[in-house]
Formats: C-alpha cells, sequence, structure tokens
C-alpha cells in the first residue's frame, strides 16, 4: 500500500464492476483458448484497464448493454491488460489484423471480428453511448435471448 493506496483492492473492485454482472474473467491463456479457439458461436471479449475511460464508460457502458440487450452472445468474458498480461496477450491474437487497445470491447462470431470499440471510440463518450453501440451489435450478431426479452 503505498500513500494509503491499496492497489490490489481497487484492481477487485474493477474487475467486480464486470464478474458481478456475469462477465466470466480469463486470467490465462489457457483459459483465453477454452473459450475463443471455439469457432463456433458468439463471444463478447472486453479488454478490461484502469484507464480513467474505462471506468467511466466502458465498464458501465458494457453492464448496461449487457443489462437491457434482448440477445447476447454465447461467452461473455473479459481479460484485463496490464494485469493478467499472457491472458491479455492471447485474447489479442484472436482480433487479427487490430492494435493492441484497452480498454476495448470485441465482439466474435465464428471467430471472426464482428464488432469492436477501441479506446479512441470510448474516450469522451458516455457510458449510455457505448450501451448503445453494444447492445445494438449484439442484436445484429447474436441470437441467445436474454432475460431482458423475457
Amino acid at each position: 500500500m503505498m500513500y494509503g493506496f491499496d492497489m490490489e483492492r481497487a484492481l477487485r473492485a474493477m474487475r467486480a464492476e464486470l464478474t458481478d454482472h456475469g462477465v466470466q474473467e480469463l486470467r490465462t491463456p489457457e483459459e483465453v483458448d477454452a473459450v475463443l479457439s471455439k469457432k463456433e458461436g458468439t463471444a463478447l471479449v472486453v479488454v478490461n484497464s484502469v484507464c480513467g475511460c474505462a471506468a467511466g464508460a466502458a465498464r458501465p457502458g458494457v453492464v448496461e448493454a449487457l443489462k437491457t440487450s434482448p440477445t447476447l452472445p454465447d461467452h461473455i468474458t473479459t481479460v484485463f491488460a496490464g494485469q493478467d498480461k499472457d491472458a491479455t496477450a492471447r485474447a489479442r491474437e484472436y482480433f487479427k489484423g487490430f492494435a493492441p487497445s484497452s480498454p476495448s470491447v470485441w465482439l466474435l462470431k465464428d471467430g471472426d471480428v464482428v464488432f469492436k470499440l477501441e479506446r479512441h471510440q470510448i474516450e469522451h463518450r458516455s457510458a449510455a453511448d457505448i450501451a448503445a453501440d453494444i447492445r445494438n451489435a449484439l442484436q445484429k450478431h447474436c441470437a441467445q435471448t436474454s432475460a431482458a426479452a423475457v
């Protein structure tokens, strides 16, 4: 703890913002491969970060989209950039042709990226705008009915 700040506690809270809402945390390359190597169905991958735009827009936007979308992906996951470095590096291997970005949100369908929100598309935007973008992508590419639709 430096100057009264407990980084581990802060990181737990940042992780919990997603995991408390059903997002599966992938902390190792093996966990990433277990989900993303399947080339069938849809997977949402949130690249979490300690930055302010992750706290102010990305994480709240993801949670709002998941709560309100009438459809959800088959897998809803997250890796934590700068914290779970090997897992994050492995996840980025599935985002072929794109530069690393954190925070970011990726939707894969049958192994291909069909939607992305990179840091430059998250910064200076509201959580509601982020949620709308994600919700639209989920409705377009996912077939699984969510509790929000019931």
